[in-house]
């Protein structure tokens, strides 16, 4: 029975979560957060920044980019990168945001 009950309030919490997740919002935190080293729109022509950052629309369409890959490295520290602390919500608005340019 517990577990019916657990497994039955993960699936409806589930959708709230997906729900967090806005592409306009991860556009504006990207503009405010991301745009000094990185290209974040989707124009086949711009350059990064920073050479060494990938553009978004690049990450997007990479084969194994998923919404769970990005929201691991968006909350993973990395050497290249400054240490952003984002808050679910965010990471959630992000990735999104990145996966909407690929298409995805």
């Amino acid at each position: 029975m517990r577990i019916a009950l657990s497994l039955a309030l993960a699936l409806v919490a589930a959708p709230a979560i997906a729900a967090s997740a806005d592409p306009t919002t991860g556009e504006k935190i990207a503009k405010a957060e991301c745009v000094s080293c990185h290209a974040i729109g989707r124009d086949a022509e711009a350059k990064s920044p920073d050479p060494k950052a990938p553009r978004f629309v690049d990450v997007a369409k990479m084969p194994s980019t998923t919404e769970l890959s990005l929201k691991v490295f968006l909350r993973s520290s990395h050497r290249n990168m400054p240490n952003f602390i984002l808050a679910r919500e965010e990471i959630d608005s992000i990735a999104s945001y990145i996966l909407g340019l690929g298409g995805k």
